[in-house]
């Protein structure tokens, strides 16, 4: 007999519990529990301002603000969800390619690489940040997808 407070009484009077397996409403499959909304996808003219500001971000961080941009505006609208992706992984490869200038840098070639994966990272993350301020699509040149449409 349950009493609504042992194994699988839950809290409920009588043992059962309103929702089902799920607590709060939320059904299998849902995304979001009960009481949240989904993101709203945004405008136009504010997914060109976050994708820029992603590119311009990136080349001042690396890789932190592509990160964050991506977790954060993935879902708002295909757009941004792009040019974050794309981002993303240019500055991945980008890390990757300081890596390795830091690791050859003992043989006094590693400098170059790091200085050459600078300029890189600089030119193309402002040729991007200009093609999402006009909005257009950019695919970084010498990028490795890491992360697939």
């Amino acid at each position: 007999m349950s009493d609504g407070h042992g194994p699988g009484g839950g809290q409920y009077p009588g043992g059962s519990n309103p929702g089902g397996q799920y607590s709060g409403g939320q059904q299998p499959g849902d995304q979001y529990p009960s009481g949240y909304r989904p993101p709203q996808p945004m405008s136009p003219e504010d997914q060109r301002l976050w994708a820029t500001l992603t590119h311009v971000g990136g080349i001042f961080s690396n890789v932190l603000v592509p990160v964050i941009a991506y977790f954060v505006l993935r879902d708002r609208g295909n757009f941004v969800r792009e040019h974050t992706r794309a981002a993303l992984n240019f500055h991945i490869t980008m890390a990757i390619a300081y890596f390795a200038g830091i690791l050859t840098s003992v043989l006094g070639i590693g400098f170059l690489v790091i200085t050459a994966t600078g300029i890189v990272s600089i030119v193309f993350g402002i040729l991007a940040a200009l093609a999402a301020n006009q909005g257009q699509f950019y695919r970084y040149p010498l990028s490795i997808e890491f992360l697939k449409q």
